[in-house]
């Protein structure tokens, strides 16, 4: 009984250690009874947050998605046009350098035309030497003419010669006949009408020796014409090699890929530099499945890589008939019993609507997104990238003035 009063509550310990801390498993054990009803509400509303978020994210990406195709698969292409020489020379005068902007018909190289000129120098006197031989050929033709005309005349005089001493000789025939004419005028008859008709036979050898002639003097002056003719093709082609000697551009673009400097002998078909017009336009390999809803005339923003921040409206061109697979230098066969379907790519061109001047900074070869509205269906587009305009590839106009000099 006293051992049981002498045990001191737990009331009677907790006021008489007041001052002594808490330890852990008392905390812990207070937790237990008392949770706190907040985390549970907390986590839910974390939950359902994210949930939102997400819900938001999808609407947003199926909104900005739905009714568009788009591919990284695309590039921006433009003409690339390699000049070359036609002749072999000695570079004379460069008038351009890396990344110049040119004119179409702006001198770019000078060529040493020395050797041309005197080409052409020597196609003129040929051509005057030909013209000279053209006129004696004439010449001849018509002496010839002429000659013809007076043994044609002769013949006709020598036959009528002939025929009165015919009938001199068949009338002195009956006179002698009937002995009103001695036998000597009769035998003069006879001699006379015998040199009557050898004088025709004469006269009509002598025609035709003449028409003979004619018909020489009358080759004679083809030839001549022919020469003439040859040197005057001779003389544009040397003025064609002389108009060789300076390289004009054949049009508005930028000079890349120099490969050329003063001194240099350069030969035919050697590339000297490249020249990209301002043209440019996107080529976009869409995968075969996404060209179902695919027109052409559909608006397009393309998205350039090296200008981030801003969007190029431009339309769909034209389809290529055919992937690319398909034409490149060994075409997949697909008969050889080892085939696995691979999704192929299709080019598709399109082409910006911008206005020139804000096109300056896209460059062939770089990289762009384009993102087609295939809900749009307009009607057929009759705008599509312009040819390039005829090359300019000489001077003809600084030759034609040398060869009258």
């Amino acid at each position: 009984m006293s051992a049981l009063s002498a045990t001191p509550t737990p009331v009677n310990l907790k006021a008489a250690n007041q001052d002594r801390p808490i330890t852990a498993n008392q905390v812990s054990g207070s937790s237990a009874i008392n949770p706190n009803p907040k985390r549970p509400i907390r986590r839910l509303l974390t939950l359902f947050i994210i949930g939102a978020l997400v819900l938001a994210g999808g609407a947003c990406w199926f909104i900005y998605s739905a009714g568009y195709e788009t591919t990284d698969d695309a590039t921006i292409e433009a003409h690339v046009i390699q000049v070359s020489p036609k002749i072999s020379a000695h570079v004379k005068v460069v008038h351009f350098d890396d990344n110049y902007q040119v004119k179409r018909g702006s001198l770019l190289i000078e060529l040493d035309a020395r050797d041309f000129e005197v080409g052409l120098a020597s196609a003129v006197a040929s051509l005057e030497s030909a013209k000279s031989k053209l006129t004696e050929a004439a010449a001849q033709e018509n002496i010839a003419q002429a000659g013809l005309g007076q043994v044609t005349a002769d013949l006709a005089s020598a036959r009528a010669t002939a025929d009165n001493a015919e009938s001199d000789l068949n009338r002195n025939e009956q006179l002698y006949k009937t002995h009103v004419i001695d036998r000597r005028e009769y035998d003069a008859s006879v001699a006379q009408a015998k040199s009557a008709i050898a004088n025709v036979e004469s006269a009509t050898k002598k025609v035709a020796s003449q028409e003979a002639q004619v018909r020489m003097a009358s080759a004679q002056y083809v030839t001549a014409s022919a020469e003439e003719k040859q040197a005057e093709a001779q003389q544009r082609q040397a003025q064609l090699q002389l108009s060789y000697t300076k390289i004009f551009a054949p049009f508005d673009g930028r000079v890349t890929k120099k490969s050329v400097e003063p001194g240099n002998y350069i030969q035919p078909g050697q590339t000297l530099f490249s020249l990209v017009p301002p043209d440019v336009w996107v080529i976009a390999n869409f995968k075969e499945t996404q060209l179902k809803h695919m027109e052409v005339g559909q608006p397009v923003s393309v998205r350039v890589d090296a200008m981030p921040g801003r969007d190029f409206t431009a339309h769909i061109e034209s389809f290529q008939v055919g992937t690319g697979g398909r034409f490149t230098l060994l075409p997949p066969e697909n008969a050889t019993g080892n085939f696995v379907k691979v999704v192929q790519r299709v080019p598709v061109k399109i082409v910006f609507d911008e206005p020139p001047e804000t096109l300056e900074r896209l460059w062939a070869g770089e990289s762009v997104e384009p993102r087609v509205n295939v809900r749009a269906h307009p009607a057929e587009r009759g705008d599509r990238a312009e040819p390039l305009s005829p090359a300019i590839l000489g001077a003809r106009d600084d030759v034609a003035a040398f060869a009258q000099q």
